[in-house]
């Protein structure tokens, strides 16, 4: 038995953060392993498919991998230096990505700080953040939402800003102020929740006073109503006093539907002699008793979806497209 691959083949890259201080760039999880295996915590097979623990390898061997020679870079220089590196560690088929670069270009104090925090997946915390942040915290799509709260979306000015800071309480408290107000207006989670821009609905609404009881009520409501096309725009759209149905997306009238709504309107209002349009119909004036081709016409809701009205035959007509858009949810 010769020295295992995942000693041999390893390649690992730090960045220098000091003089004699080290981060690790790509290859934490290859250090963990070799950590792990001349511990005692794992076995690997042997040549004859038998589990063997380091502890119970020959004595000869076990001197061998633990003077075994591990090819390591180390990274420094300027920005686009590192940017260069980027280029090249791609280990595995898993390269770096954003965040994982970013941290390398302003590595310091205060980046291995936000790590422990943000990067730590034994966190207690993780579960909770998890129902509202999209990603894998040991990628550090954790750490770089935080940053992006925070920053407004500006996470190397920041990083760079805060680059040699011993502290990153201002991060760590930001991003909870975000976490706690969201888990406090919205007492319920829904997989619709998570990798939204929460830093930037905070800082649009945070102010503003939430009934917690209407605004979960009001959220199911939505969840289930088939009309909605759009249900990661429930969230903005109730914190918004549901104003805007834009963010919804509200499921249009299919052409079918339309279709039979205007054959009808039609043929009945020929036969009284007014227009097809009820609000023509209504007016004094030229248009009052035009018949309009389907084309110069909006299928609308009867009762306005906004005020429950449901997206079916029974609540829609066909308004003159001019009407339609003047009446709006009235």
């Amino acid at each position: 038995m010769g020295i295992p691959p995942f000693i041999k083949q390893a390649l690992i890259y730090f960045v220098k953060v000091a003089e004699d201080k080290y981060e690790v760039l790509d290859g934490q999880q290859r250090i963990t392993s070799f950590g792990r295996f001349v511990t005692g915590k794992f076995a690997i097979l042997g040549p004859s498919g038998v589990p063997q623990y380091f502890s119970g390898l020959a004595e000869d061997l076990r001197e061998r991998i633990l003077n075994a020679q591990l090819t390591i870079y180390v990274c420094e220089g300027e920005e686009s230096e590192i940017k260069a590196w980027f280029k090249t560690i791609n280990i595995a088929g898993v390269p770096l990505n954003e965040q994982e670069l970013s941290n390398a270009i302003h590595s310091g104090p205060f980046v291995t700080k936000a790590k422990e925090e943000f990067r730590n997946s034994q966190n207690a915390n993780v579960q909770k953040w998890s129902a509202y942040i999209a990603g894998d915290v040991i990628r550090q799509d954790f750490l770089r939402t935080a940053l992006k709260w925070v920053s407004r979306g500006d996470i190397d000015g920041y990083m760079s800003r805060h680059r040699y800071d011993d502290s990153m309480n201002e991060l760590k408290v930001y991003f909870n102020s975000v976490i706690d107000w969201v888990s406090i207006v919205f007492e319920d989670t829904d997989k619709t929740m998570r990798g939204l821009e929460w830093g930037e609905l905070y800082e649009k609404y945070h102010r503003q006073a939430y009934d917690a009881k209407a605004v979960s009520q009001k959220v199911r409501e939505l969840l289930s109503d088939e009309a909605v096309s759009d249900r990661r725009g429930i969230y903005e759209y109730v914190l918004g006093g549901c104003q805007d149905t834009r963010l919804l997306n509200i499921r249009l009238f299919d052409e079918r539907t339309k279709k039979r709504v205007y054959l009808r309107q039609t043929d009945e209002a020929r036969g009284k002699g007014i227009s097809n349009c009820p609000l023509c119909a209504m007016a004094a004036g030229a248009d009052k008793a035009r018949i309009w081709k389907q084309g110069e016409m909006d299928a609308d809701h009867v009762s306005a979806w906004s005020r429950g009205g449901a997206t079916d035959e029974a609540n829609c007509q066909m308004l003159y497209k001019t009407h339609n858009r003047v009446k709006g949810n009235r």
